[in-house]
């Protein structure tokens, strides 16, 4: 496999469509999280309190090659409601890592999270990728419980990773799933949300 991030496309489930993030979005997205800074709380950027400023971060990511950003639609709303990437593909050990995650406050604790992530990681092992790789702020005890439950397996902890927005250092808890040890957790996460 050579190491570069996989193609945008449009990943769909009973729960949730996966979409290219393009600008038309950005509306929808600044009404699920705009100006939230619980939302934007553990991303390295200051949350943006304006449709043009959060226009702003999504234009840097679509324009950035080492980002593939997905707007996240739950096909009950049909609206966007957040975003998560492919990112970050070193190549010597074939992974690909899933970030910059957010959602808007209204689908948190709901079935949106584990659709997002069952799309996303089958379709990198689908890829030939070898392993999928999760990282989270220390402090977010959320996200680490979240990626726990896809089956996420702690595998260290980066001290003094990098910067917060508030200065403060932070330690990223890094979490990997290997390609092996997907299917199992594939399918009880389909079973739990009665996914065909």
């Amino acid at each position: 496999m050579t190491a570069k991030l996989p193609a945008p496309v449009v990943l769909e489930n009973d729960v949730v469509r996966l979409e290219p993030l393009t600008m038309d979005h950005v509306p929808d997205l600044f009404a699920a999280g705009g100006g939230d800074e619980d939302v934007w709380r553990w991303l390295p950027i200051a949350t943006p309190h304006s449709e043009q400023e959060l226009g702003k971060v999504a234009r840097g990511l679509i324009d950035d090659d080492k980002h593939v950003p997905h707007a996240v639609v739950p096909k009950e709303s049909g609206r966007a409601v957040g975003w998560t990437t492919y990112c970050d593909v070193p190549g010597f050990d074939e992974s690909v890592e899933i970030g910059w995650t957010w959602y808007g406050r209204a689908v948190w604790r709901t079935a949106v999270n584990t659709s997002c992530k069952l799309l996303l990681v089958s379709h990198a092992f689908d890829l030939g990728y070898n392993r999928v790789l999760l990282k989270t702020d220390n402090l977010n005890e959320r996200s680490q419980n979240a990626i726990r439950r896809i089956g996420g397996v702690h595998e260290g902890t980066l001290r003094r990773h990098r910067k917060r927005q508030d200065g403060t250092w932070r330690d990223t808890v890094c979490f990997g799933i290997l390609e092996e040890e997907w299917p199992q957790h594939r399918d009880r996460l389909r079973t739990r949300l009665n996914l065909s």
